[in-house]
């Protein structure tokens, strides 16, 4: 049995709710499906969208940046959005055309990793989360490095996705319009590995992971 987040005023999908999704599996699912979000926040009265990538461990959405960065400040609220786009939905009119996608809201306010051990372990988590073993393999953080990174985390408890999966929705009378219609999915995969032209020995390649 799924469970689901309290809908808010903030939450509720108003336009198209019938592709709102509140599960916490499924918010979970395309979290940790994506390496980028857009944190949104309003500094002295001026809206600001910052990308960064994220992570979540457990009930958390994590991002890092630099310790002084803008989109690390906490004690105000911020929208973070996360989107997938699957595929081009195509139509017999202009109008009904849309996109086949997956996109995930968080609403709150953040709170910053203070602790060092959670600081390198959130870290740690992050690197493995884009190659799985890797951070085992890389030279340390130094003390300097740890300090100039700063990292934010947001409890993931007032959130919805809404997804669209399906093929376009033509009007009645558009059906037999002698053009082609259907679903265009799209199609990502990483390229063949580029190394480092200034490294002279070959080591094995990097996993990656598949979540995405």
């Amino acid at each position: 049995m799924q469970s689901n987040l309290a809908v808010t005023d903030k939450t509720r999908v108003k336009r198209g709710p019938k592709r709102a999704d509140y599960s916490i599996e499924r918010i979970h699912q395309i979290i940790d499906a994506s390496l980028l979000c857009h944190v949104s926040q309003c500094v002295e009265g001026q809206p600001f969208i910052t990308p960064t990538c994220h992570w979540r461990q457990g009930d958390y959405l994590y991002w890092h940046g630099h310790s002084h960065a803008r989109n690390l400040s906490v004690g105000q609220p911020v929208a973070v959005n996360i989107c997938q786009l699957d595929g081009l939905v195509m139509a017999r009119s202009a109008f009904h055309h849309s996109i086949n996608y997956r996109s995930v809201t968080l609403f709150g306010i953040p709170e910053l990793v203070t602790d060092k051990q959670e600081q390198t372990e959130s870290l740690r988590w992050f690197v493995d989360k884009i190659s799985p073993e890797r951070w085992a393999q890389l030279r340390p953080m130094t003390e300097t490095e740890l300090k100039a990174t700063g990292i934010v985390r947001l409890k993931i408890q007032e959130a919805s996705c809404k997804v669209r999966a399906a093929p376009p929705v033509d009007d009645a009378d558009d059906y037999e319009w002698p053009v082609w219609a259907g679903v265009i999915p799209l199609e990502k995969r990483w390229g063949s590995m580029e190394q480092d032209p200034v490294q002279s020995v070959d080591y094995p390649e990097p996993k990656l992971s598949d979540a995405f």
